[in-house]
């Protein structure tokens, strides 16, 4: 694969978001629950991300479900709690969009819009991301190449939005004991092929919160720009995805072991 991607060649981009960035020599932390129940829990678990310096909150409203009978989430409730509760900590927001037709809502409501992987091939969406600034998080498809991934990125940049951060959340493979199989040798080739920055999906990728750390770890040395990982305070009583949301005391453990990787992968690059 060579000089296919515009954005190959030059300094690597950071993206601000009020004030806080991402890429470059920072390590972003993104964290909160797959999905918004209500204002209290959402509430209560950004304060405590709060308490660890964490800046950035996820939280689901819109979900595309393989089950119809699945909870699809609060919609634009779950995006106005989201507004709300980030109002009053200071946090900022990050929430997946589910349709085209959303943008301008979402462009009001959320900080940093996310693609899902069953959206990174819905390239109307992704070209209605051009018209606006907020950053956006691709995550690559289930089955997809890097280089379909990166093309995908290039539709929102041509469009006219520049704020592009790549998330690699797992393929599917044979496997079955993991819901998906992290890739983690994606976090090296895109820093080989673009500029932009890249952070690593350890919850979806493993489907299963014992796994959550040693990925997380792995990527971090790996050179990743961050993480995006499902967190909850009672993590077994979620409506959604609860195997694989950590509690705060499995996130402690994580966000303690990032300084010695990230100096370990900095150590790297500077020989």
């Amino acid at each position: 694969m060579k000089n296919l991607f515009p954005l190959q060649t030059g300094s690597k981009i950071k993206i601000t978001v009020r004030s806080r960035l991402i890429g470059a020599d920072t390590f972003t932390v993104i964290a909160g629950p797959c999905t918004i129940e209500n204002y209290e829990d959402l509430l209560e678990i950004a304060l405590e991300l709060k308490k660890r310096n964490i800046c950035f909150l996820r939280g689901g409203a819109y979900k595309l479900r393989t089950s119809p009978y699945s909870f699809p989430g609060l919609g634009i409730t779950g995006l106005e709690i989201l507004k709300r509760v980030c109002a009053e900590t200071g946090l900022i927001s990050v929430s997946e969009i589910t349709s085209a037709e959303d943008v301008s809502l979402f462009s009001d409501l959320v900080d940093i819009i996310q693609i899902g992987t069953r959206n990174m091939h819905n390239y109307r969406l992704l070209e209605k991301l051009g018209d606006i600034s907020n950053p956006v998080i691709l995550k690559r498809g289930l089955s997809s190449t890097i280089e379909e991934w990166l093309y995908a990125a290039e539709h929102i940049l041509k469009a006219g939005n520049p704020n592009v951060i790549l998330c690699e959340r797992g393929i599917r493979t044979f496997e079955t004991y993991t819901r998906n199989t992290l890739d983690i040798s994606a976090i090296p080739a895109v820093r080989n092929l673009s500029n932009l920055p890249v952070i690593i999906d350890p919850s979806h990728s493993s489907g299963r919160r014992e796994l959550i750390r040693p990925l997380s770890w792995a990527a971090a040395a790996a050179g990743a720009d961050g993480i995006i990982m499902e967190t909850h305070f009672r993590p077994d009583k979620v409506i959604c995805d609860s195997e694989q949301t950590i509690d705060l005391t499995t996130f402690d453990q994580i966000y303690s072991g990032f300084p010695e990787l990230i100096a370990l992968w900095q150590k790297h690059i500077q020989e």
